[in-house]
């Protein structure tokens, strides 16, 4: 292992000159420059810890980096009790609103079709799989109907398909999928009034009203009056605060065990590891973590939340036949369905008959809303694999390919309905090629991306600016080609770029969008960081083997491009870098590392190589600290755009990021404000952030996290990495920091060996999903081997 290259600051300063001869070292980290927390990687990639202590600035700076209407809040440590410095980040935008509504609405309509498809029953409990017979069983105990064991009875040895043949398949019977919705209306001033007068009774915030009214509806006071715990719901609370209100409103009623405040932990553990991107957790893990909380019998706590219909369990482990030969018979397992490779069972304890089960099978606990996303992805992506025309021929348009590579997937995807693509930044020129080849053959074909940015390399590397969407765009049909008779989308080929930012909910809904005979191409780099939401995609799909996969051959150049491909396999290997494309500027403590940003920004980088302050971006490790992104982002206002900040904080020409709806980080400039609100060239487009949301939907954009930063390219990057960011560092966050530059790469280098280490001993976090196994139990007969 062979440190970074160490080079000169770009230019002749003579201050760079004698700061870059010094030795490779620094300090230890500087007490009281900020903590692990503040500073580490985004929750999306960072250990389910349901156990962690609730209220600390790690939660926040996760739903920070990504992008969710929680982003905009301070996230400093909230101890105890709830301060009114929480409450606007708890407020979701109207836009978030309405596209989570739109989700909802659309999952509503998925499980009617499922429901329908055999005749008229009762929504939920013909959803295919086991999320959904799991969701029956509760709904039949909840309705004090015999439990329903029946939905566990299919042979363990012969897994069946979940899904009618594709010659079965009737396109008429799609659901239109739903038209973007209005934005949400707010609460009625008189239930916001109530709730404020509730929670000053019970010691919260008054400013929590306008979000706990959103969360819990217009009965919000009446449904915390009669279970305080329910104020957990509310984005932002952790459980001390809900305790803290629940003991002023319930005094001696108040009890650590009451079922009231077990089943909101459980949901709350569940909705906290989502934001994590965990789609399930183990039940252990729940179990202890119920534990450190005072819960004295956390077995009857998760059993409770089950019967509830709080969460879902799920059984992975052994595939079907062996489970059942491990366990002597498939009655011993408390029932089991085969259909999708996991076995379900009524309570987490099911599997306590047979002892030897405990050890090949994982007991899962899991929200509804991701089980149910995860098994409509998994027959989606089914349904587009045997639905797709096999016998294209596309051999002239590949014969026609700019390099190999591109000949290969426009092959690939001629006779498939599904396929997955990887390689770094220079293989996007491969679905550009493919969908500029398909555009030849007379198909409707379009690609989309994560960014606003993604849309603009696209766009010009097909050479049509039709040709490319963002994703949010196309979900919410501000973007692409509309959608036909039957609500499906007017295509006939989609290639998602970036699909590592694909979460399963945004999946799910993509994939419903799409019609029978379709094909859909989920192209990314696997080195970056995962998706801000729940879930791992394109990982899942890529190791369930679920459909021809491509592999590009073609290198990321110059020495940026061989920098992060040894990232890429753990190695940080020294490169030739002749015209400084990557310098490495050594620091001390974290106030020298935000002296040394701004002198790159504002003076080195555009003088040694013409690129403008307002093309190199900062990236840093996290948001709070000595040199996180509000100390660097005060330090370059200072020095590039000086003023008062009399727009809510903001002057015209400040860089900022706009958030617009969850997942969703847009880098644009303040023009000016007005009583609209204040005003934004993003990109080109002109948006107004109304007043009330400017606080919690606006902050500035000299300065990204690495997960805000994914999916977008600048000319010139300045990594910052001061020694307390040393517990943040991964494998992906430095992919992904490094690879954002396209010229050039500075790295203020104040981590010394944490660097090397983090590349080659710390690789991605897993996420606990359940989608792999959903699509590896699928009759895929086009999958590859």
């Amino acid at each position: 292992m062979t440190a970074l290259p160490r080079g000169e600051t770009p230019g002749p300063s003579a201050e760079d000159r004698e700061t870059d001869a010094a030795p490779g070292t620094v300090g230890a980290p500087t007490p009281g420059t900020g903590t692990p927390a503040e500073d580490g990687p985004s929750a999306p990639d960072a250990p389910a810890t349901p156990d962690g202590a609730a209220g600390t600035a790690a939660d926040e700076d996760a739903a920070e980096d990504g992008a969710t209407a929680e982003d905009m809040a301070e996230d400093e440590p909230t101890g105890d009790k709830a301060t009114g410095d929480e409450a606007p980040a708890a407020a979701a935008p109207s836009e978030a609103e309405a596209e989570l509504a739109a989700q909802r609405e659309l999952r509503e309509r998925i499980e009617k079709r499922k429901a329908e498809k055999d005749g008229p029953i009762p929504a939920g409990t013909k959803l295919s799989g086991t999320a959904a017979d799991l969701l029956a069983a509760v709904r039949a105990v909840e309705s004090g109907e015999k439990a329903g064991t029946t939905f566990f009875d299919s042979p363990a040895t012969a897994p069946a398909p979940r899904r009618a043949a594709p010659a079965t398949a009737q396109p008429s019977a799609r659901p239109r999928p739903p038209e973007p919705s209005p934005a949400a209306q707010g609460a009625s001033p008189e239930a916001a009034a109530s709730v404020r007068a509730l929670l000053v009774e019970g010691g919260a915030p008054e400013a929590l009203a306008r979000p706990a009214t959103g969360t819990l509806g217009e009965q919000a006071a009446e449904i915390l009056r009669e279970d305080p715990w329910q104020l957990l719901a509310v984005p932002g609370v952790h459980p001390e605060q809900a305790d803290g209100f629940a003991r002023a409103l319930l005094g001696a009623a108040c009890g650590p065990d009451d079922e009231r405040r077990t089943a909101a932990l459980v949901g709350w553990l569940l909705e906290r590891a989502a934001r994590q991107g965990h789609t399930a957790l183990d039940a252990t893990a729940v179990r202890a973590s119920l534990a450190e909380r005072a819960v004295t019998d956390p077995d009857a706590a998760v059993e409770h939340a089950v019967a509830e219909g709080v969460v879902l369990v799920f059984q992975e482990g052994l595939d079907p036949a062996e489970s059942a030969e491990a366990t002597g018979s498939a009655e011993e397992s408390d029932g089991s369905d085969g259909s999708d490779g996991t076995n379900g069972v009524d309570g987490v304890d099911g599997a306590d008959s047979a002892e030897e089960v405990r050890e090949p099978v994982q007991v899962l606990l899991g929200l509804d809303r991701y089980a149910l996303a995860e098994e409509s992805l998994a027959d989606g992506l089914a349904r587009l694999v045997n639905a797709c025309e096999k016998g294209a021929d596309w051999t002239e348009a590949a014969a026609l390919a700019p390099s190999p590579s591109a000949a290969e997937l426009i092959r690939t995807v001629a006779t498939g309905g599904l396929v997955a693509h990887s390689g770094g930044e220079a293989a996007r020129a491969e679905p550009a090629a493919l969908i500029a080849a398909a555009q030849g053959l007379g198909l409707r074909a379009l690609g989309t991306t994560h960014s606003t940015d993604g849309r603009r390399r696209l766009a010009e590397a097909v050479g049509d600016p039709e040709s490319a969407v963002t994703l949010a765009g196309l979900l919410s049909g501000a973007e692409g080609p509309g959608r036909d008779e039957d609500g499906a989308l007017a295509l006939d080929l989609l290639v998602v770029l970036d699909a590592l930012q694909l979460d399963v909910e945004a999946a799910a809904i993509l994939v419903e969008f799409l019609a029978d005979g379709a094909r859909l191409v989920l192209s990314g780099d696997p080195g970056v960081l995962g998706s801000a939401g729940a879930g791992r995609v394109f990982a899942d799909v890529l190791a369930a083997r679920a459909c021809p996969q491509v592999v590009s051959r073609t290198p990321d150049p110059g020495p940026i491009g061989e920098l992060v491909s040894g990232i890429g396999i753990g190695e940080l290997s020294q490169v030739e870098a002749p015209g400084k494309e990557v310098v490495i500027v050594p620091v001390r403590d974290a106030g020298e590392a935000v002296h040394r940003t701004v002198q790159l920004v504002a003076d080195s980088v555009p003088r040694a190589f013409g690129i403008p302050s307002a093309d190199t971006q900062v990236i840093t490790v996290g948001h709070g600290g000595s040199a996180g992104t509000r100390a660097l982002n005060a330090a370059l206002k200072q020095r590039l755009n000086p003023g008062p900040g009399r727009f809510g904080g903001f002057d015209p020409g400040d860089r900022v990021v706009h958030v617009p709806a969850p997942g969703r980080t847009v880098p644009g400039v303040v023009l000016s404000a007005d009583a609209e609100g204040l005003r934004l060239d993003c990109a080109g487009t002109a948006v107004v952030v109304p007043q009330d949301r400017v606080e919690t939907a606006v902050r500035h954009g000299w300065a990204l996290s690495a997960h805000q930063a994914a999916g977008m390219r600048w000319p010139a990057v300045v990594v910052v990495l001061p020694g307390d960011a040393a517990q943040g560092l991964s494998r992906p966050w430095v992919y992904t920091a490094f690879s954002r530059g396209e010229r050039h790469l500075s790295v203020v280098h104040g981590v010394d060996q944490a660097l090397p280490h983090a590349v080659a001993q710390i690789p991605a976090q897993e996420r606990t999903t359940r989608l792999r196994a959903l699509l590896e139990a699928l009759p895929t007969p086009d999958a590859a081997s």
